[in-house]
């Protein structure tokens, strides 16, 4: 058993990280201040003696009483819209926040997680990408405030472990997806589903040709847990290496939701991506890690969960 201190822990991913903590055996203190976190995601543990929930916000500080065993630090708004909405928060916790939270571990002697996103590689000319690749980010558009926020975070990370010997380990994650994603939060798999299941037509933002490799939430926990409990420093990249279409995503979300839906296109917005799909060479060799959920049987489950969510 191990005491986990877990920002964001009250996000999608976060709320999903805690569950699988604790069903371990871990204790978790949970830290959110509930911007784009949700209090019903965690609700279910507020009766858990191993669960603990502190209403901060990281980018201003971080103080946590007792010994600290891990720190894992998910905080960060994700989603396009909150990129236009709340960009110099998502730079406050990419940046002051990853301080905040290895000052944290340093003064606990706790190991370092730190999620970074598959953001770091931008518009990439090299596919798929593997760990080395040092990406192709636009360092002043609009989705700059997310992708230099992680990079900063990574650069931050690399120094603390280099300077103070800290033990730390850096997760790229690649368009994560699963039940208790908001539904409004403008990410392709949670647009879709929440437009079928209405009965509305699908946006296709450019033409649909461009790719991501989409990766169930399950999955992704279970890979960082992995590297949380190896010795591999990373960065290393969790997702799933199976490429898809705009187009054929909308395919499979109309197949899972029993919908018929009309396509409308919309201008491609500003530095989106064209392709995405990870190497993961590094987590099959150090990890022994793959993903093992379809997109067709994730998808399912995620409509599942918007539906009971929305009432539809």
């Amino acid at each position: 058993m191990a005491r986990v201190v877990l920002t964001g822990g009250a996000g999608f991913l976060g709320s999903h990280m805690c569950d699988h903590l604790l069903a371990r055996g871990d204790e978790v203190v949970c830290v959110d201040n509930l911007v784009t976190g949700r209090a019903s995601n965690i609700a279910h543990l507020e009766d858990n003696d191993r669960f603990e929930f502190i209403n901060q916000n990281v980018s201003d500080g971080l103080a946590v009483d007792g010994p600290v065993d891990s720190v894992m630090h998910l905080a960060s708004p994700a989603s396009p819209i909150d990129f236009a909405k709340i960009p110099i928060e998502i730079l406050r916790v990419g940046s002051y926040g990853t301080h905040n939270v290895l000052e944290l571990a340093l003064e606990k002697g706790a190991v370092c997680h730190v999620n970074s996103t598959s953001e770091v590689y931008g518009d990439p000319v090299e596919h798929p990408q593997p760990e080395s690749y040092w990406g192709n980010v636009n360092p002043i558009g609009p989705r700059s405030v997310y992708d230099e926020a992680k990079r900063f975070a990574e650069a931050i990370t690399m120094a603390y472990h280099r300077v103070h010997d800290l033990d730390v380990r850096i997760v790229r994650t690649f368009n994560t997806y699963g039940p208790r994603m908001r539904p409004d939060d403008g990410r392709v798999v949670s647009n879709f589903i929440v437009q079928a299941l209405r009965g509305e037509n699908l946006t296709i933002y450019g033409d649909g040709s461009q790719t991501r490799s989409f990766c169930y939430v399950d999955d992704q926990i279970e890979g960082q847990i992995a590297l949380l409990d190896s010795s591999y420093v990373g960065p290393v990249n969790i997702g799933n290496p199976h490429e898809f279409t705009m187009l054929e995503l909308a395919e499979v979300v109309m197949e899972a939701t029993n919908a018929s839906c009309e396509l409308v296109f919309q201008p491609l917005p500003h530095d989106d991506p064209t392709q995405r799909r990870p190497d993961l060479t590094i987590a099959n060799r150090e990890l022994g890690w793959e993903p093992a959920v379809q997109l067709k049987e994730g998808v399912v489950k995620t409509a599942a969960h918007f539906a009971a969510e929305l009432g539809l």
